[in-house]
């Protein structure tokens, strides 16, 4: 596994297309979480706040959002379009998550934290 430095070092390594949609999904989740400070966990970009919110990764054939398995099992209608599995989301970047989904995502996942603390 390669070590990364910074978020803007993994997105970097990132070919060009799943790059893009990777920095717009981080785009989104910033402006949803706008508390929440990136850092890089399990070697990939995360965002923590009160615990971790959020992971997000590139792989070969898809790109993969990683959260709580209790959203892939409560959203599972608004998730249809995409392969879940316990807590993560594959997407592509030619079929990125829509924004207003991660936004949902993210608020509902701040909220869970929250409620723990």
């Amino acid at each position: 596994m390669k070590k990364f430095a910074s978020v803007a070092a993994y997105l970097r390594a990132v070919p060009p297309a799943p790059r893009a949609a990777l920095q717009q999904l981080r785009k989104t989740i910033k402006a949803a979480a706008p508390k929440a400070t990136e850092v890089i966990s399990y070697g990939m970009p995360c965002f923590k706040h009160h615990g971790t919110l959020l992971c997000f990764a590139a792989f070969k054939d898809h790109l993969s959002l990683f959260m709580s398995t209790y959203f892939t099992k409560t959203l599972k209608k608004e998730l249809a379009p995409y392969q879940t599995a316990k807590g993560t989301i594959r997407f592509t970047a030619a079929k990125p998550l829509p924004a207003a989904l991660v936004r949902k995502l993210v608020k509902a996942r701040i909220a869970q934290n929250e409620a723990r603390r």
